[in-house]
């Protein structure tokens, strides 16, 4: 359930940026989700720490190094996102973006030693027959659709961003992860906040005043954005991994929902089956 709900809240998250891009930027879209989601993880870290006396956070070089990592990692999947939904379209952009969980695993094997199962390498063919799909050129072979690359490299940035944030979490509290969990969260969106902030005030300030101008829709990306982490880290840390990751995919046809309303998009008959196929090799992934 708890899954359930966080997924339509990472859809109104990213409505809100998308709305966003025209005035802001992507890049001043992108800080919406860090800078006025940090507000709402510290009030909700405050709430854990006191229901968590026992804890005994240790934030050693591993976890700056690997919560940085993350970070920065999410900063740049954010804004390829954004770019991917607005060139690809809102569900389509979705639809490729769950491509981070099987490059999630794929990553963690080869960085990190984790196991692969048969099936687990099942997923991964099936997500990748999809997005092959997804990906390929309305317009002749030569040349890929931009929205479809950004959209893969969000993907890629997001695997990055998941691994990351799990071995943060495992060396700051390894006991606690719920905890553990907004614990990383908090650091990353605070280093997230100062130096995409930073690069903005100096770049391009007239994203930053737009951000701060648009301060509504930034506050409800904020909101939901921050919703939907105290979500995912609660049902993580109640059920086994693979069943959260695979409830997770309902994200896309809520996305698609979203796409049609509000931006008045259309999936033609082979995306609908090419990001069924993809939610399928996500969810074979996951429960694996």
């Amino acid at each position: 359930m708890l899954a359930a709900a966080a997924a339509p809240l990472q859809v109104a998250r990213n409505a809100f940026q998308r709305g966003m891009i025209d005035d802001a930027g992507p890049w001043g879209a992108t800080l919406v989700r860090f800078l006025f989601g940090l507000p709402f993880s510290l009030l909700l870290l405050g709430i854990i720490v006191a229901l968590t006396p026992e804890a005994r956070p240790d934030p050693d070089l591993r976890f700056f190094v690997t919560v940085g990592m993350g970070g920065l990692a999410q900063i740049a999947a954010t804004a390829c996102l954004l770019v991917a939904m607005e060139k690809a379209g809102f569900a389509v952009a979705t639809f490729l973006q769950q491509a981070a969980l099987p490059l999630g695993a794929l990553a963690g094997w080869i960085v990190f030693g984790d196991s692969m199962r048969p099936l687990q390498w099942l997923g991964i063919g099936v997500t990748c027959a999809g997005l092959f799909v997804l990906s390929w050129p309305r317009e002749g072979i030569r040349t890929m659709d931009a929205g479809a690359l950004l959209g893969l490299a969000a993907a890629a940035f997001f695997a990055v961003s998941m691994n990351g944030y799990r071995q943060a979490g495992l060396a700051l509290e390894p006991r606690h992860p719920i905890y553990a969990g907004i614990g990383a969260v908090v650091a990353a969106q605070t280093i997230q906040s100062v130096v995409l902030g930073g690069v903005l005030a100096i770049a391009r300030p007239a994203a930053l005043r737009a951000v701060f101008t648009s301060w509504r829709s930034s506050l409800g990306a904020g909101a939901c954005g921050t919703g939907a982490s105290a979500l995912w880290f609660s049902a993580l840390a109640m059920s086994p991994p693979g069943p959260v990751r695979a409830i997770g995919v309902i994200e896309a046809p809520i996305a698609a929902l979203a796409g049609r309303t509000l931006f008045k998009e259309k999936l033609t008959p082979l995306q609908i089956a090419a990001g069924a196929t993809t939610a399928l090799g996500v969810v074979v992934t996951a429960l694996a």
